[in-house]
């Protein structure tokens, strides 16, 4: 069994990517294509991003999460700390995020070093959250086993009266995580696969940029 993807091809046309026209910050070229992304429509999650780890069992492992803020330090995501990709940056913190937006043919590939946020940062951020979301987050043991989806719900049901009409409490294990980039490379589909590939570098403060091979 199998099918034969030879004839999946797509010609990559849409923009072009010029070393002497980009932001000398990344950080600053990063919030350029992401705005851009957004204006243009298309993309359901534009700060939707893959996070790749390596887990505890020395494999690479790699999962959707959600982009919630990013500044001069980084690229902050929250999540469960006792969850598979938790325990796998306690293992190792050097960590990948890649952003695809398939909409502008560009990719965003971001290498770093993760670290967890402050309680405070943490606290804020877990109620700025939608109610229903904070007690999702109470509700689930990220990662360990559960006997059934009805175990689970019948679990929200007994959190939804007891915190009805009242604040939330944030889980002890659970809050931020600020990657801290060492290198990004922007991408941008060109035709003939001669793509664009820009790489910022971090070397001791500044940022040294180089244009790649694609």
């Amino acid at each position: 069994m199998g099918t034969n993807l030879h004839a999946y091809r797509k010609s990559y046309e849409k923009a072009e990517l010029i070393k002497q026209n980009v932001d000398e910050n990344p950080i600053q070229q990063f919030q350029k294509w992401f705005f851009e992304v957004k204006e243009s429509g298309g993309v359901d999650e534009v700060n939707a991003m893959t996070l790749s780890t390596f887990g505890e069992d020395d494999f690479p492992r790699g999962r959707v999460v959600l982009l919630k803020k990013y500044n001069e330090n980084g690229f902050y995501f929250y999540t469960n700390y006792n969850s598979e990709k938790g325990k796998s940056i306690t293992h190792h913190k050097k960590v990948c995020l890649s952003f695809f937006w398939p909409n502008m043919e560009r990719q965003v590939i971001i290498k770093g070093i993760a670290e967890k946020t402050s309680e405070e940062d943490s606290t804020n951020y877990f109620h700025s959250r939608p109610h229903g979301s904070q007690l999702g987050a109470l509700v689930s043991n990220q990662s360990s086993e559960i006997e059934s989806r009805e175990a689970l719900e019948k679990k929200l049901d007994e959190f939804e009266k007891k915190y009805k009409g009242k604040e939330v409490p944030k889980p002890k294990d659970w809050g931020g995580y600020l990657v801290k980039p060492i290198e990004i490379e922007f991408w941008q589909g060109r035709p003939n696969r001669l793509h664009d590939r820009i790489q910022y570098t971090l070397e001791g403060v500044n940022w040294k940029i180089k244009r790649l091979q694609p």
